[in-house]
């Protein structure tokens, strides 16, 4: 093209010899100006593996800064390839679903089930997790080999002592919750046990979304070569979920944000 008008040919002879438009001949490239977000965006899925595109974008506006449009952010991931690939998970059975109201106000009701995983050495890993249901917070995830009632109530001592015990506590019909310790030490204390129907996770589904991200998130993405080193991720991630993770349920608000909104 260049050749052909330094010949003696008029720039539109040459386009039309060519077969090209002005517009495109003109054309000069822009600087790309998302290089700082899609560098941002690639760290942000690097450090948290299972964060999907709508996670991303929530952390980006936990940072502030310029406001960044969510179709923007989604057009960057894709590119990048960086789409979460989904786990299979284990058909629960259909049963009656019901709602399941928020309490208004921290300490009225928490959520218990137990997690388990294993060591690199095959030996059990049992995890009690405790939520609070009004703001989401993980209050304390115990991890031991075995988890007796009496244990539960230990836990729930060393709770109360720095945040104050709950009006309520949901829980499955698992013995270390039904048992004489965990009935007596509720009567003396004054908590209410509401137990959920056998076979009915949806009854008590704050626990169970929040022992699906704690299974997603880290269990599923660390190799446990002792107790210790459990101990020792787990509190770590349920810090980060607690004070770093934002929730699209609370607002684009982390657990401890929106609780410190409540009181």
């Amino acid at each position: 093209m260049r050749q052909m008008i330094d010949k003696g040919l008029s720039e539109r002879c040459a386009l039309r010899v060519v077969g090209m438009s002005a517009s495109a001949y003109r054309y000069q490239a822009q600087l790309d100006r998302n290089v700082a977000l899609r560098r941002r965006i690639v760290e942000l899925a690097q450090r948290h593996k299972r964060y999907g595109v709508g996670m991303i974008h929530l952390k980006l506006r936990q940072e502030g800064g310029e406001p960044v449009n969510y179709k923007r952010v989604e057009r960057l991931y894709r590119e990048e390839r960086l789409q979460v690939r989904r786990r299979k998970r284990k058909k629960v059975p259909v049963s009656e679903r019901q709602p399941l109201c928020r309490p208004s106000a921290p300490n009225e009701v928490w959520s218990m089930d137990f997690v388990f995983d294993r060591t690199a050495d095959a030996r059990v890993l049992k995890c009690l997790t405790i939520v609070d249901d009004a703001t989401h917070e993980s209050v304390g995830i115990e991890v031991e080999r075995a988890i007796s009632g009496l244990g539960v109530t230990r836990v729930l001592d060393r709770l109360g002592l720095i945040r104050g015990l709950p009006k309520t506590i949901r829980t499955d019909n698992g013995k270390e919750f039904c048992g004489k310790a965990m009935v007596a030490w509720a009567h003396e204390r004054g908590v209410q046990l509401r137990l959920i129907e056998p076979g009915k996770p949806n009854q008590n589904a704050y626990i169970e979304s929040f022992n699906g991200r704690l299974r997603d998130e880290c269990l599923n993405e660390h190799w446990f070569p002792s107790l210790l080193h459990a101990r020792t991720e787990i509190e770590r991630w349920r810090r980060e979920y607690n004070e770093e993770r934002p929730k699209k349920a609370l607002g684009g608000l982390t657990p401890a944000a929106y609780a410190k909104q409540l009181k």
